[in-house]
């Protein structure tokens, strides 16, 4: 059951019992992993976003009646009703279901029938007797009229009703004839009164009551009907549109008669859908179902052409032939953009076999040579059936140009060819540019590639093979500039270009896909604005005399700063790049204007984020020129923001001297100790080799008591204000001997220990002394 999907209509009962239309999608039945059982799962059509999940409950009353609905009450007592287009999705549904509570899918309650309550069955009774069609007269269409038109925007069980008794009792085809009775009699308010019925019919939502509407035989006195809006002084000619002036054009010959009729009668539905009902904020709820079932014809077209191999491998055969006329390959074209266009009401895995079939027929490469032609139609067609390729699977277009990288020039390489075609738009308003700049961003946007590897190899080949090519006109637009900008701003000509407003837009395009470039592409495009001088060359366009182009120019600049990437605040400073926006903030003077609130927004981001490197810059390079703009607080802020980090520069380098100073201080402190403790160290050795006579002994002992207090660890202050501590004791532990005042004296230099706390210690060298920094 999860294979098949019926289209359905979902309504929910609210609190205030009005039914509301929840939308139109595709029901399956499949187990839930949330509810651990079977449940009831609602896509919608449109943008496959969940409509219904409901779990089937094994106690819950389910009820189907007019073979196309199934209504139930959930938890919440919110009543739930499902209005299939197909009876047989219907009962599929129904019978899975039964299967769920193991009843018989032959009965229409899934309930006892000694629980069934009377006021159900008073329900079903009411429902059935409300609606009754008198009949199908020129005396009663005014009653039909009332009817038809009471019953559109009430419930939706009424509105089955209504539908089931039309298609049941043939009533449609009977309104039809007494069309041509009315128009045979030229009776204007019959006709007027059949208007009202057959667009209430249309917007009652039903698929089976389309399907005879729409049917060959019905299909044009449907047409003829919508023409006598009573709001028209004349009725118009639609039947006579159709018929005679659109030709339908077969660029192959169909064999397919089923193919053919469907194209026609989408044809002439999509008519009625975008001219005779044009008004969609009012419709378009009640014309849900007429949408869908545009949307499932179109898919069934393309289906039916994707099988027909045939077709489509003698299309193309016709369209890479160089002989072919240009006219006949501009309805080849057509033919593929409409297919395109059809494809889009496709399922995703429908569509991946469409566009892997065009693909393996050469499309890509029949477009490469087609948007070089000179036909300016040709191309604009090849571009649109590019944009269809690329808005549904860039990666596959991206894999075909890195295929070409190594079997083509650059100049041939596809995506070139797409920039030349967008520099080279000679339409003045530069439509078709545009259009190929949004599939160039399309192409270059990171977040649509699918792996890592793409995106390197993709990026690395933009920018060694084709980045070139894009910002040439840039380039050469700013390549000799000299101060003499009459020549390039002040008249109405550019080098390589005859009109000046022409270049001046495609400028702004080229800028606003490089500024894209910048945010999404930061290695690559930073290491290319560094090597080509980027910014400086953009920022010559300052001085233009069209203030889009100036703003393009700033916004390239505000995208690198936005990065707070301080390779890109380097190069600013290292150019001083600030000094065109500065002008151009002055030559603007008092205006208030965007392009005046854009250089502020730039100075304020940067006053914002305290971008240190640029504040200091700014403010040491322009605060005398930019002080007098005081309407705002920005340049004061910047002021600020510079003086409180140079306060803070200025405290840490005085803090760091002073501590220089004391390390400098101590470690000639320490030094001058160590060479007195080594002094009395030797001293002490002296001494200790010469035994003292027996007579001296009370001499030599208060002597040493004397020498050993005036080593005692004593405070020292050292010039920093500090307190440093010496012991002799540890200089002699350090130096590997004893007290000499100590009765149990021993040389220890027999030691091992000892004389390996002596060697760590000489192999301890202190470190270089640190320079001073000035305060």
């Amino acid at each position: 059951m999860e294979d098949l999907r019926y289209s359905v209509n979902v309504y929910l009962l609210d609190e205030n019992q009005q039914w509301i239309a929840l939308g139109t999608g595709h029901i399956l039945s499949t187990y839930d992993e949330q509810f651990q059982g079977m449940s009831l799962l609602v896509r919608s059509d449109s943008d496959g976003s969940v409509i219904l999940r409901s779990q089937i409950q094994p106690d819950r009353p389910y009820r189907k009646y007019q073979e196309t609905l199934i209504d139930w009450c959930e938890a919440d007592n919110r009543g739930i009703v499902l209005s299939f287009q197909d009876p047989a999705g219907c009962q599929d549904i129904w019978e899975e279901i039964c299967q769920v509570q193991g009843k018989d899918p032959c009965v229409l309650i899934t309930k006892d029938s000694s629980d069934e309550s009377k006021e159900e069955s008073d329900e079903l009774s009411e429902i059935s007797n409300t609606i009754a069609l008198p009949d199908c007269e020129l005396d009663t269409l005014d009653q039909i009229t009332n009817i038809v038109t009471s019953i559109v925007n009430s419930s939706p069980i009424l509105r089955e009703t209504l539908a089931l008794m039309l298609k049941n009792e043939a009533y449609i085809p009977k309104l039809l004839q007494l069309f041509h009775t009315c128009e045979n009699l030229e009776n204007i308010e019959g006709l007027h009164c059949l208007y009202e019925i057959i667009k209430g019919i249309l917007l009652l939502n039903e698929v089976c009551l389309l399907d005879i509407m729409f049917s060959d035989e019905c299909i044009m006195d449907v047409v003829g009907c919508l023409e006598y809006d009573p709001n028209l002084d004349q009725p118009k000619m639609h039947r006579d549109y159709l018929t005679h002036k659109a030709k339908f054009k077969e660029v192959i010959p169909m064999t397919n008669s089923e193919l053919k009729q469907k194209i026609h009668q989408t044809y002439i539905v999509q008519y009625i859908y975008d001219i005779l009902l044009p008004v969609p904020n009012m419709y378009e709820e009640n014309l849900s179902t007429l949408a869908t079932f545009i949307f499932d014809n179109k898919a069934e077209i393309v289906s039916m052409l994707q099988k027909d191999d045939k077709f489509l491998f003698e299309a193309f055969a016709q369209l890479r032939d160089e002989t072919i006329h240009e006219n006949r390959r501009c309805e080849l074209l057509f033919f593929f953009k409409e297919l395109c266009s059809f494809s889009q009401a496709l399922l995703p895995e429908i569509k991946d076999e469409l566009l892997e079939t065009l693909t393996q027929l050469g499309i890509l490469p029949v477009l490469k040579i087609i948007m070089i032609r000179d036909n300016l139609q040709v191309r604009s067609a090849a571009a649109d059936i590019c944009a269809y390729l690329v808005e549904y699977s860039p990666s596959k277009i991206r894999e075909f140009i890195i295929s070409e990288v190594h079997l083509c020039n650059d100049s041939e390489l596809f995506i070139n060819v797409i920039i030349k075609q967008m520099i080279c738009d000679t339409d003045p308003e530069l439509g078709g540019a545009v259009h190929l700049m949004v599939i160039l961003r399309t192409l270059l946007d990171p977040s649509n590639m699918l792996e890592e590897t793409e995106r390197s190899e993709f990026l690395r080949l933009l920018y060694k093979h084709s980045m070139h090519m894009f910002t040439a006109p840039l380039l050469a637009a700013t390549s000799e500039h000299n101060c003499e900008e009459d020549d390039i701003f002040g008249h109405d000509k550019i080098k390589n270009c005859p009109n000046n407003n022409q270049t001046a837009q495609l400028l702004a395009l080229i800028l606003e896909l490089l500024t894209f470039c910048v945010v999404r592409h930061t290695y690559y495009m930073r290491n290319y604005i560094l090597n080509k001088d980027l910014l400086r060359k953009a920022l010559i366009l300052m001085k233009s005399k069209h203030t889009h182009l100036i703003l393009c120019a700033l916004r390239f600049m505000r995208g690198m700063i936005g990065l707070k990437d301080e390779v890109y605040s380097h190069y600013i400073i290292k150019g001083n790049l600030f000094e065109p926006v500065v002008n151009a903030l002055l030559d603007n003077g008092t205006r208030y204007n965007m392009l005046n609130s854009a250089i502020l927004e730039l100075f304020e981001y940067i006053r914002v984020e305290n971008i240190k490197s640029l504040v200091f810059h700014i403010v040491e390079k322009f605060y005398n020129t930019l002080e007098s703009i005081r309407y705002v607080q920005t340049f004061k802020g910047l002021k600020i923001n510079y003086e409180e980090e140079r306060y803070r520069q200025s405290k840490i380098q005085k803090n760091l001297h002073s501590v220089l100073q004391n390390i400098v201080v101590y470690r000639g402190i320490k030094e001058k100790m160590e060479a007195k403790e080594e002094m009395s160290f030797i001293e002490g050795a002296e001494e200790a080799d010469m035994p003292p006579l027996e007579d001296d002994d009370e001499f030599l002992e208060t002597e040493r008591t004397q020498e050993h207090e005036d080593r005692i660890d004593s405070p020292k202050r050292t010039s920093s204000g500090g307190f440093r501590s010496s012991s002799f004791y540890s200089a002699c532990a350090a130096s590997g001997t004893s007290s000499p005042g100590d009765n149990n004296m021993v040389c220890s230099v027999d030691h091992p220990d000892d004389e390996k706390e002596k060697e760590d210690e000489e192999d301890e060298t202190p470190p270089k002394k640190k320079p001073h920094l000035s305060s």
